[in-house]
């Protein structure tokens, strides 16, 4: 399907925001994702979220490292800028790209294996900076490109698709990113827009670092062991010259739950997700208490969801660095080299 474009002409009726665009306008090409991966759900909430903020396409700026959930971008905001890095490597590009002209609407989108893997390292440092941008994980726990192994975000006894359980302790990235400053901080489920959507306007608009950690079912790898129809069975037991993926069509995940309600979600491969949604007395603005609603929902083996934590009163890399209004790619020689008297009594500063 990768050569099949999305047509230009839209139906004149449809609805444009104040920004003068339709919802279409901020769609991009068509997915070549699994049928029913929940990561072409997320990138529909970004859609909508976008198109109900007014935000103009090419304002915003798009990046990502490598991965199923990094080949998502392509699929939304397709008049934006964007940028496609290399595995883990993503938030030191954003880093440089929000340094250099702040003026844009930065998004990063990333994996579990992208941020909590490779570029661990990197997530921390970038949450820590106060980089204004919104950082989307679409949380799968399984590294989906090279064949379902367990990702660093996989739950301890989980079982993968070769019938091995995991038997390391899972990274709980919304948990690092608050520890590490993060001043905007929530969870969802990529099959709940009702949730999903305001959460990503709401980063959006949150001047600072925040970050969306997004569970996002994975339908590709869930055969279970010992069928005999299964692809690790086949191939098993078949001497091919080639080997051939196919990837059965599945129906969508969705959930639909009150506020302070639990779910339980049945996945692709008959395993159980249980979703808890906060209630409307929570109270987001205490990292501490967040922090430890957090640790409560997993030692129940719920997934807590909403907007966990936030900063009401954030600062950006730009006021920790104290730069200057304009962004620094317009600035000009004669601003960026003041001369000699200037460069002298910095020196003089310093003694």
């Amino acid at each position: 399907m990768t050569y099949i474009a999305k047509p230009r002409l839209h139906h004149p009726s449809l609805v444009k925001n104040k920004a003068g665009y339709t919802r279409r306008d901020y769609e991009g090409a068509v997915s070549t994702l699994c049928a029913g991966c929940g990561h072409d759900s997320i990138s529909a909430a970004i859609i909508q979220a976008s198109y109900e903020l007014d935000v103009l396409p090419h304002r915003i700026a798009k990046l990502s490292g490598i991965g199923c959930s990094s080949k998502a971008p392509t699929y939304f905001l397709g008049a934006s800028h964007g940028f496609n890095t290399v595995h883990g490597r993503m938030p030191s590009v954003m880093t440089g790209a929000n340094l250099a002209n702040k003026e844009l609407v930065y998004m990063g989108v990333s994996g579990d294996g992208d941020s909590a893997s490779i570029g661990l390292g990197q997530f921390a440092h970038i949450m820590r900076r106060g980089i204004n941008m919104t950082y989307i994980v679409m949380n799968n726990g399984v590294y989906g490109l090279t064949k379902g192994q367990f990702s660093a975000t996989a739950d301890k006894g989980s079982i993968s698709k070769k019938g091995v359980a995991n038997s390391d302790e899972p990274i709980d990235l919304v948990s690092l990113a608050m520890l590490m400053g993060a001043t905007f901080v929530g969870r969802s489920f990529s099959g709940d827009k009702h949730q999903l959507v305001p959460l990503i306007k709401a980063a959006m608009a949150h001047k600072g670092a925040a970050f969306l950690d997004v569970i996002s079912p994975c339908v590709a790898f869930n055969n279970h062991p010992g069928s005999t129809k299964s692809y690790d069975y086949v191939r098993e037991h078949n001497e091919a010259l080639n080997r051939i993926d196919f990837i059965e069509s599945r129906e969508e995940i969705t959930a639909s739950y009150d506020p302070g309600t639990l779910t339980t979600v049945r996945q692709h491969d008959g395993s159980l997700l249980r979703l808890r949604k906060l209630g409307e007395d929570y109270d987001p603005s205490d990292k501490v208490a967040a922090m430890k609603r957090v640790q409560e929902g997993q030692a129940e083996g719920e997934v807590v969801t909403g907007l966990l934590y936030v900063d009401p009163s954030p600062k950006d890399l730009h006021h920790h660095l104290n730069t200057v209004d304009v962004p620094l790619n317009t600035l000009g020689d004669s601003d960026l080299c003041p001369g000699g008297a200037a460069l002298d009594r910095i020196n003089a500063s310093l003694r």
